[in-house]
Formats: C-alpha cells, structure tokens, sequence
C-alpha cells in the first residue's frame, strides 16, 4: 500500500511560527499559554483527543497525537485550524507565520 508522508519539517517550524503568535496574543480562559501547551490545546480539537485523570488525581492528562507522526494533510488541517482560531480572535501574524499561511493557502498540501 502506498502511504502518505508524515509531516515535514519544514511543516513543523511553521507551526511553531504560528503558536508562538497565538502564544504571546490570546489569553485562554484566564491564562497565557506557552506554545507547547497551544499545540496540545489544537491537537486535542484537531483529533478530539481523550482525558484521563493524572496519577496523583490532582488533574488531567490530555491522550492525544504527536505531530511528528501527523500525515502531511493532517498537519496541514492542523495548519488551517490555528489559522482560522488565531484570525477569529485578532492574531497579528509574524512574518515567518503569514509567509507560511500564505504559502498554504496557494500551494496546499503541496507546501510542505
């Protein structure tokens, strides 16, 4: 069988481009988020992930996907999904972020 690529990393350093924008501009319920939790707030929606109780019992622990094993059409859906939160919510987007977005936009999957 002939299997899609996983994500590239060329794919991968525009997502952080992207959650560090998010990052450092949307407060979330409260509270500023770093990028690494951002990623798991987005793949948790992406993949409508599970949570389990953590094992002290103090919290929760979301089970969710690495990015690095996302297929090239998943990352990119990862993609439009950050975009479309970040617009929504007045994101100003960083050079690096907007050139990736925009090269999404025209190339689609075959940007990464």
């Amino acid at each position: 069988t002939i299997q899609e690529r996983n994500r590239s990393l060329d794919q991968n350093r525009k997502l952080w481009a992207c959650l560090g924008d998010v990052s450092r501009q949307v407060e979330w319920h409260g509270r500023w988020l770093d990028a690494e939790s951002w990623k798991c707030v987005f793949t948790a929606a992406l993949k409508q992930q599970d949570v389990v109780p953590n094992l002290a019992g103090n919290g929760f622990v979301v089970i969710g996907q690495s990015t690095s094993r996302m297929r090239v059409s998943e990352f990119a859906e990862l993609l439009e999904l950050i975009q479309a939160f970040g617009t929504e919510r007045g994101v100003k987007w960083s050079d690096e972020a907007r050139l990736a977005l925009e090269w999404k936009a025209r190339w689609g999957d075959r940007a990464a």
